[in-house]
């Protein structure tokens, strides 16, 4: 059975640092693209970052140059260091694999792939 067990998350002021750690389990090939998705205050679906199976990287243009985003395949693991976090960061946040998800009635809606349960992530003033 796949599973992404995601830890992690919090409550920080303004400026502050979390990291997101997620461990998938029963792939039988490992995971390909492995990435965070996460719904903001507004009811928003979006896909945060991402590192492919060979370590390519994408990253939201507003995150860019405050998280940082790495796997360790050996142990099946994706992190996500964010830094100078910001009230706009405030989110429920997700751990995917191989995912598609959108916006669906007010929450992420996953489509294809494997997810994590959620994590909640608030950056207070």
């Amino acid at each position: 059975e796949v599973q992404l067990v995601l830890s992690g998350g919090g409550s920080v002021q303004t400026g502050g640092s979390l990291r997101l750690s997620c461990v998938a389990s029963g792939f039988t090939k490992g995971p390909g693209e492995m990435g965070y998705y996460r719904l903001s205050p507004e009811n928003e679906c979006e896909n945060v970052a991402s590192v492919g199976s060979a370590g390519n990287l994408w990253y939201k243009e507003s995150v860019k140059g405050r998280f940082s985003i790495s796997r360790d395949n050996n142990k099946n693991t994706v992190y996500l260091q964010m830094n100078s976090l910001k009230p706009e960061d405030t989110a429920m946040y997700w751990c995917v694999a191989d995912a598609v998800a959108w916006t669906l009635a007010d929450t992420c809606y996953f489509a294809t792939g494997s997810w994590s349960q959620g994590t909640q992530v608030t950056v207070s003033s």
